[in-house]
């Protein structure tokens, strides 16, 4: 039996796993992009969204269906790894390690962003170190802490989202009379725009994969896991696709939004005035250090799966003795998180997007490999979930891959070619096998945690 400090402790159930992903996806999102995205589909926002929601949902179904085969932390990269062999899953976790190591400074980034903007005697990369001090401490106390600020901070944002849905019928009622219900949703002159805008904006939706990192925590991971990732998905769209609605009535046409940047103050102001445009920063403040200590904790499990493993350095998967938390493997995050002193934002998010979709595509492929593998499960039922639905997650994702800028390449080939020399040094050039991740570890830890009643 495995001794207190070596493993992860299982205290997590499927609300806290939804509450975790909506954290990390950030529900408050679609006020940040809102600007852009309503420009690239021409107005129509709305019917943009739920083309992406369907297809993200996709390849959620994929990563639900892994994480009931493979109950332990590393997402794709343990995916791949059992799937394909040690060799396509440490590529796959080391492509994974770009989207990670660089969602927590992105968030970061947001908060100096923020308060530089609102107080401007606030240096920015002050306000973002501490952002970042503040993150590591919640990710050595442990995700008890941090998920009961998240469940604040998603009933915060939810909570904003719904008035803010209600305050915008009621001036649209009122200035301009009935509700076009279906606004932002029918083309008037093709659905190209529609489709373009739906590529780019399921990026929204980068972090309802980071719920599959926390499967050693889950007190039943091939239930609670598996619905988490799937309704982080779908009601995380739902919010983005009402919100978008919402903004498609204030403001029928969207030129009339004079800085499409601070789109969201704009909506804000024009339907609450002052006092929702106050409310407004101070969650997405709020959110974003949260967005941040969720984005740290999953990219410590990954380091700690690979550590574990030793693939990567043993040390990252240290845990301390009194929180059984990685420690070790926050501390990196944070200190790899200190080169936001260094880019701007734009540049981060553009190429935190390689990482996610060559994520994506592993995991599909890797539940269809999993499916044609085993001859005794292919039942007509299997043939649509393990096969049909993972080969079109597939195809959308290679469908999303066009929408990548030639840097974003350029830096994600370059971070695979550094992932490839590793890979060759820990194999003495490719002569031995990579260590493969030890499930028994796992299977052990869910037969003899308690389950939830």
């Amino acid at each position: 039996m495995t001794t207190p400090t070596t493993s992860l402790r299982r205290t997590l159930g499927t609300f806290r796993l939804l509450v975790f992903g909506l954290t990390y996806l950030g529900i408050g999102a679609v006020f940040t992009v809102y600007g852009s995205g309503v420009a690239a589909t021409d107005g129509h926002l709305p019917a943009a969204y739920l083309v992406a929601t369907v297809a993200m949902l996709f390849t959620a179904h994929s990563y639900g269906r892994m994480a009931v085969r493979y109950p332990a932390a590393g997402s794709a990269y343990t995916y791949a790894q059992q799937s394909f062999g040690g060799y396509a899953g440490f590529l796959t976790g080391w492509a994974l390690l770009l989207d990670y190591l660089l969602l927590p400074l992105i968030n970061f980034l947001l908060v100096g962003i923020y308060l530089h903007e609102q107080f401007p005697a606030l240096p920015r990369d002050v306000m973002m170190l501490s952002a970042l001090l503040v993150v590591l401490g919640l990710n050595v106390l442990g995700l008890t802490v941090a998920i009961r600020l998240n469940l604040i901070l998603v009933g915060a944002g939810a909570l904003l989202t719904v008035l803010f849905v209600v305050l915008s019928i009621r001036y649209t009622t009122t200035n301009s009379g009935p509700v076009n219900v279906f606004g932002g949703f029918v083309p008037n002159g093709g659905a190209g725009p529609i489709f373009a805008g739906a590529s780019v904006l399921a990026l929204s939706f980068l972090g309802f994969d980071a719920v599959s990192t926390l499967a050693e925590e889950a007190r039943r991971p091939k239930r609670d896991v598996p619905r988490a990732i799937v309704l982080t998905v779908l009601v995380g769209g739902l919010f983005f696709i009402a919100v978008a609605w919402a903004g498609s009535i204030v403001f029928p046409d969207w030129h009339a939004i004079t800085n499409l940047e601070a789109a969201g103050f704009s909506l804000m102001g024009r339907v609450g005035g002052a006092a929702l445009v106050s409310a407004f920063l101070v969650i997405n403040v709020v959110g974003s250090v949260l967005c941040g200590t969720a984005a740290q904790v999953s990219t410590a499990r990954v380091l700690y799966a690979m550590g574990r493993d030793g693939i990567l350095p043993r040390p990252l998967a240290y845990l301390h003795p009194r929180f059984r938390t990685p420690v070790v493997a926050a501390c990196t995050v944070a200190v790899v998180s200190l080169v936001g002193l260094l880019l701007d934002l734009n540049t981060a998010m553009e190429i935190v997007n390689f990482g996610a979709l060559a994520a994506f595509s592993m995991v599909n492929l890797a539940l269809l490999r999993s499916f044609l593998g085993d001859r005794a499960a292919r039942s007509p039922r299997r043939w649509i979930t393990h096969a049909v639905a993972p080969g079109v997650g597939f195809v959308l994702t290679v469908w999303l891959w066009t929408s990548l800028s030639w840097l974003t390449f350029l830096v994600g080939l370059c971070w695979l070619t550094v992932g490839a020399a590793v890979l060759a040094a820990r194999t003495r050039l490719f002569t031995r096998r990579p260590p493969m991740l030890d499930l028994s570890e796992t299977e052990t830890l869910e037969t003899t945690v308690p389950q939830q009643k």
